[in-house]
């Protein structure tokens, strides 16, 4: 055997081991979807795929009290985007518990009630927050496709240190191809500008040209065209939250008694909001040995 060949017997194994690091290093190839499998999906980063909701968690959009000028403004919004019409990227902030997403799942399953006969309905693709950065991937999968889709991330919020955003705002306006016109984004979030109030200020405090710095944190939520804001309830909505839970899944009990009980449980909770009625409503439910049917499109 030539110095050469055994050199190159040599070399084989070793190649061989570099070849198999390179491939799991490698991201895995995404798994082609059938949309038609569902009106729901998750993107699932592990692998890169749609992963189908046969049952959405979400409540009947007619008990969502409190929000009728949000949930007016993001029908007509969805609406146009199914109907290929030209819709705005949507951001749903504001206090804690109010509906946000619930309202979002909600819309979507009007629109695909109200799909004709025959048409494809609107496709509801929930991304995690963690997940962000593989949007660019997600709508690779999406883009060109005879579906459309609303893309729904949940409580999206960005740290100190976290680049992300800039990720996101590519996505959502800029970049070569921009956004797909088969997608559209909604997001919720707790935090109008989706950053912390002191990452904020810092920039402001710190930076050679505060305006800038600022802006280049802030003009992420510019991207969303339409704004629409939650507020702490009061009494009143939220008793009126109580009762229409109380109504639709039965759960009989007098007017005066519900209320009274609701208000107490408020205020051990510390504050009134949508998410509030509904463990109360749980609560009673299990008292009376009731079961709650969640509904689903």
């Amino acid at each position: 055997m030539t110095d050469s060949t055994s050199t190159a017997a040599m070399l084989i194994p070793v190649l061989d081991r570099i070849a198999s690091a390179l491939e799991r290093l490698a991201p895995p190839a995404a798994v082609k979807t059938d949309l038609d499998a569902a009106d729901a999906f998750v993107w699932q980063s592990s692998n890169r795929s749609l992963v189908p909701v046969v049952r959405v968690s979400r409540v009947d959009i007619g008990l969502l009290e409190g929000v009728d000028l949000a949930r007016d403004q993001l029908i007509a919004n969805t609406r146009r985007f199914a109907a290929g019409l030209p819709a705005n990227n949507a951001l749903l902030w504001g206090a804690r518990g109010m509906g946000k997403s619930s309202l979002v799942k909600a819309v979507h399953a009007r629109i695909v009630a109200d799909t004709p006969a025959g048409e494809k309905p609107l496709k509801l693709i929930e991304i995690h927050r963690e997940d962000i950065s593989q949007l660019p991937d997600l709508l690779a999968v999406l883009r060109g496709g005879p579906h459309r889709a609303l893309l729904f991330c949940d409580d999206l919020s960005f740290d100190h240190d976290d680049t992300d955003y800039k990720s996101l705002k590519a996505v959502l306006d800029g970049g070569i191809e921009g956004r797909p016109d088969e997608v559209l984004f909604y997001a919720t979030s707790n935090r109008r500008h989706l950053m912390p109030r002191d990452m904020i200020d810092n920039e402001r405090s710190t930076a050679i040209n505060p305006s800038e710095a600022v802006e280049e944190k802030v003009s992420l939520s510019d991207r969303f065209g339409l704004w629409l804001g939650f507020h702490a309830c009061d009494q009143k909505t939220y008793l009126a939250m109580v009762r229409g839970y109380a109504r639709a899944y039965q759960l009989e009990m007098a007017d005066e008694t519900l209320d009274r009980e609701a208000i107490v449980w408020a205020q051990t909770r510390g504050g009134r909001s949508g998410r509030v009625a509904w463990q109360y409503i749980q609560d009673l439910a299990g008292r009376l040995g009731r079961r709650l049917e969640t509904k689903s499109a």
